[in-house]
Order: structure tokens, then sequence, then C-alpha cells
């Protein structure tokens, strides 16, 4: 498997008309993401990465939403996707969507969006599929989309050890320039150009409470038979 992190720079599109096909993306991970976004709650909810932005996510109970970037004018919180200026286990959502895919270091944006988070957190990912037409063919002329894609798998991994749970998990837009589903989408779906996953924080103790206390039960033991010892010499000794 190749490693993820790069040292050459990738400048990432600010606008989805920047994009070829840019508005349909925009359009479907809009549509797609309702559902879950009804699921959500909390406090604080984080859009990282400047497609991030004008995604839709009006529907969400979560009413306080802070976009996160480099654009003064354009955001509400000015930093860097790699090192988020933001208390850690504050935020209770995420939105990122292909920040990833012109990132030097992928790694770095999940762990910094996994350290904001609060335990049972949520992250909404969106990604480029490179088994999809866009992906075979995202170097042709007119396309030029010179971005990283990720397979489900290598996605899913990364999540998994950061302890996430996948919860819900889509391969949409067949067709790139189709903002709507058809029944091509519904039968291959693992041709879907952009991976939609829903994952939440997961956090489990180390020990099982029952495990604990037989663990101290046996530390406690050999203190007790010292104990009763030591109190039989002494009754030993005067009795002699």
């Amino acid at each position: 498997m190749k490693i993820a992190k790069i040292r050459r720079s990738l400048s990432s599109p600010l606008l989805w008309c920047s994009l070829r096909w840019g508005p349909q993306f925009q359009t479907m991970i809009g549509d797609e993401i309702q559902p879950w976004l009804s699921k959500l709650y909390g406090s604080h909810f984080v859009k990282i990465g400047p497609l991030s932005h004008t995604i839709d996510t009006s529907r969400c109970a979560i009413s306080h939403q802070v976009r996160i970037g480099h654009d003064a004018g354009q955001v509400d919180l000015v930093g860097d996707k790699e090192k988020l200026p933001i208390m850690s286990k504050s935020i209770d959502a995420c939105l990122i969507t292909h920040a990833l895919a012109w990132s030097t270091d992928p790694h770095q944006v999940l762990r910094e969006a996994d350290r904001i988070l609060v335990d049972d957190g949520w992250i909404v990912l969106s990604e480029f599929n490179p088994f999809s037409w866009l992906g075979l063919t995202r170097w042709w002329p007119g396309v030029s989309l010179k971005a990283r894609f990720y397979s489900k798998s290598r996605l899913i991994d990364w999540l998994s050890l950061l302890n996430y749970e996948i919860v819900s998990y889509r391969a949409t837009q067949l067709l790139p320039w189709r903002s709507q589903s058809g029944i091509l989408t519904r039968h291959l779906p693992m041709l879907g150009c952009n991976h939609l996953i829903l994952a939440r924080k997961r956090t489990y103790p180390l020990i099982f409470a029952k495990k604990r206390a037989s663990a101290q039960g046996a530390r406690l033991r050999p203190a007790v038979n010292v104990s009763q010892q030591i109190c039989s010499l002494g009754d030993h000794e005067a009795d002699k």
C-alpha cells in the first residue's frame, strides 16, 4: 500500500464551480446526506475544507455551525485542516468534503478531526472513488481532476484505526454529470464517483468492571494473609 503522506503541495479548489461537474457533485452530496443530518445532535458542528462550506446542512439539528478555512472573507474561523484551531473534545460533529483529496497528509486531517470530536461524535466524510468512471478518466483532457482518490476499504481502515464505527456507507453518482441517482447507480453502487461515509467515534474501557474488581481482589489477598501471619507471630511470641 502506498504511503498516504506526500511532500508536494496540492492546491484545493475553493469553489465547486472550479471543478468539472462540481455543481452536480455539490447537489448530490447535499441531497444524500440529508437523512444523516437528522441523526446528529449536540451543540457544535464544524465544516472542514473549502468544499464543505457550501454543502447544505440547514436541516441539521445542531444550530451552531462553523466553517474553517484559509479565506477570512468566506469562513467563520481561519485555520488549517491539518492543525485545527479548536480545543480537544469540543465538537459534536464534523463534515469533511473532499478535504483528503487535496491534502498532503490525509491521516493528519482525520487525526485532527478525531481530536476535536467528543466521545460518540460524528464524522460525515465524502471522497472520490478511484474505481469509478471519474477515477479512471481524471487525467483526460477536459476532466483534469488532479486530486487524490482513495478506495472504500482504505478510508474505512483509517477510520477503524481511530476507533470509529461505520454507521452508513453509500457510493453515489455513477455518471458525474448527473446530480440524480438512476438505475445504473442503484445496481452498480460500487462504481459511484463519490464515497459517502457516516462514522461515529467510539470509546471502550480497557478493563471491564467485573474483571477490574476481581483483579483488585486478587491483589488484596496477599496483604490480608501477611497481616494474619504477623498477628500469629505476635501471639506466639507472647505465649513464650
